[in-house]
């Protein structure tokens, strides 16, 4: 299949009763294992990456690795740019073949984040670029937005209802509780409203601060609504420990061998999260 956006894969997930893993990337080693997962469990995937990854190696760059290793794949894959806050990045994201963009304007009052967000809708309309977008304040640090604990508020309902009867979303991430980065004690979620707010849009819904949730909770969210699953953190720790646990075991210095080691621990990371998201076989 070609590279296409993420409407369809996440609608069929939701009607289905599956999850589709978007897993964040940070370079070409990454983005292979990711790929090669979901080829191998013939599940549909989405390949994030971050505005800190995309302006560190550059817009072309990525969409080579991207479209090289996507272009014998048979099963449908995503490029998604997440948590953008700049429209110029956006735009540039999609000159540069991106099928898929998130415009966080959570930060900003309601009618502003409703005004950004229909000028992203204004610019992907003709390209079929899919649109993604947030409200509430998602605890955690996610590239360059900070949302203190104390100052996390979940996604009020019936702005969540006005919200996306406004636009025509493909893909809503209300904040439910959970967190980016790594847990520091249990997470709260918001289970009545993934549940009211996936009723009263009928937009698939993101679950944003995947990494330490527990199985249950991922089925659960899943079963109310979360067609699309973000994996960052988890990735991340996989990403360094892959290599260095290698090099500090074995001590060689041939750097193909602890890459190596990295795109396994890399690749077994996402297939377990696909198989837990009930992704593997819906390719």
């Amino acid at each position: 299949m070609s590279l296409q956006n993420m409407t369809s894969m996440l609608q069929r997930a939701q009607k289905n009763g599956y999850a589709v893993g978007a897993f964040n990337i940070v370079d070409y080693n990454s983005m292979r294992a990711v790929i090669d997962a979901a080829e191998e469990l013939r599940a549909p995937v989405i390949v994030q990456t971050s505005v800190k990854t995309v302006l560190f190696w550059g817009y072309e760059a990525v969409m080579s690795w991207m479209t090289q290793l996507t272009q014998q794949a048979a099963i449908p894959v995503a490029i998604h740019v997440d948590h953008c806050t700049d429209i110029e990045v956006i735009k540039r994201c999609i000159d540069a073949g991106w099928t898929s963009v998130m415009i966080d304007a959570s930060a900003k009052p309601f009618a502003e984040n409703i005004r950004l967000t229909r000028q992203v809708l204004d610019m992907t309309a003709s390209c079929g670029v899919s649109v993604e977008a947030e409200l509430g304040a998602i605890v955690g640090v996610e590239d360059d937005i900070h949302v203190k604990a104390q100052e996390a508020h979940l996604a009020d309902p019936d702005q969540a209802a006005q919200f996306c009867h406004e636009l025509q979303l493909d893909c809503f991430a209300p904040a439910v509780g959970t967190a980016h980065g790594v847990y520091k004690g249990e997470p709260k979620i918001a289970y009545d409203l993934i549940k009211e707010i996936a009723a009263r849009t009928g937009v698939p819904l993101a679950l944003h601060g995947g990494t330490g949730l527990s199985d249950a909770v991922f089925r659960k969210c899943i079963g109310l609504g979360c067609a699309k699953v973000n994996i960052s953190t988890q990735l991340k720790y996989a990403h360094i420990d892959g290599f260095v646990n290698y090099h500090q075991e074995n001590k060689v210095y041939n750097p193909l061998k602890p890459l190596a080691a990295q795109y396994n621990a890399l690749k077994a990371a996402v297939a377990e999260n696909i198989k837990l998201f009930g992704g593997a076989g819906q390719a």
